[in-house]
């Protein structure tokens, strides 16, 4: 079982801000800015603290603050500063940070705190693009590099989840009219369960006044079947990000066509990085491939 992790190497300070160890170091000796604690066997490793420290640091330094100016501010000074630059000019790259120090402390409200700083000044939709897309694409880098833990990963893409939930549930009380001309059903295929960019397409389905129908994670083609008998129109949605496994997936997409698309008026769309494996030339005209979520709801 993984252990998470309160405990930092020079290595995950890297991964976490982007600064190399080597200037990490030169920081910490020229300027002592951190102070690495020491195991019994006196192997160096950072706190929270530290992480939270070097990530104020950092973004401070790329927003044209040079070390040794920064060196001579007081402890309280340095967070007092990051937030009033990135409440004028950066706040995006600001909340990264929040949510990063938010998911590695399991820190539900600074994540709460955060987030409601974004969406004062933006939509939810550029909240979604601008902010956390960017930050999945930086959890998917931490994880691969042994930087967090599962249990990181799931606790923050949790609470993504519930962002998303809350707007789609406004989104849908504030539709005066549904238009079910056309009915959109939202699924991922079995053992899939990344689900986020799913989510959000329904929020836009929802913000658009469409009649959409979530389905969600590991739904079997069979349990789509009774969606047709129901709807005479229907475009089925869908990602694959880690199954069907590649050498299934044109088998996948042949059994998708022949129990819910055959001889009928209905669609299916399909994005995400397994696509590729899809052979395009010998799918039914009914199929439709995106290379991401975004070029769905840009298509929808």
């Amino acid at each position: 079982m993984n252990n998470v992790k309160s405990r930092f190497s020079i290595k995950d300070l890297e991964n976490l801000s982007g600064i190399k160890a080597h200037t990490i170091r030169i920081w910490e000796k020229r300027y002592d800015l951190f102070k690495p604690n020491r195991t019994e066997t006196n192997i160096r490793y950072y706190s929270l603290e530290s992480l939270q420290k070097l990530l104020n640091i950092s973004y401070l330094n790329s927003n044209g603050y040079k070390i040794s100016k920064i060196s001579k501010l007081e402890k309280q000074d340095i967070p007092r500063l990051v937030k009033e630059i990135a409440i004028s000019k950066d706040l995006n790259n600001h909340a990264i940070n929040a949510f990063k120090v938010s998911m590695l402390d399991f820190d539900q409200s600074l994540f709460y705190s955060t987030f409601e700083e974004l969406i004062k000044t933006s939509t939810f939709r550029d909240v979604f693009y601008d902010v956390f897309v960017p930050f999945l694409d930086e959890i998917g880098l931490l994880w691969q590099t042994n930087t967090i833990t599962p249990a990181h990963e799931h606790f923050i893409v949790e609470l993504l989840k519930q962002k998303i939930l809350i707007h789609t549930e406004k989104a849908i009380g504030n539709s005066k009219v549904i238009n079910k001309e056309k009915t959109y059903v939202l699924f991922l295929p079995d053992n899939e369960i990344h689900e986020l960019g799913l989510l959000f397409t329904n929020y836009e389905l929802a913000s658009k006044g469409f009649h959409s129908i979530y389905l969600g994670q590991s739904v079997p083609i069979d349990s789509l079947k009774f969606l047709i008998s129901k709807y005479d129109n229907v475009t089925f949605i869908s990602s694959f990000t880690v199954q069907p496994e590649k050498d299934d997936i044109d088998d996948y997409m042949v059994e998708l066509t022949k129990k819910v698309l055959k001889d009928t008026n209905n669609s299916f769309i399909v994005s995400g990085r397994l696509t590729s494996f899809i052979d395009i030339g010998n799918m039914s005209k009914q199929v439709t491939v995106f290379k991401s979520t975004k070029e769905i709801i840009e298509a929808l």
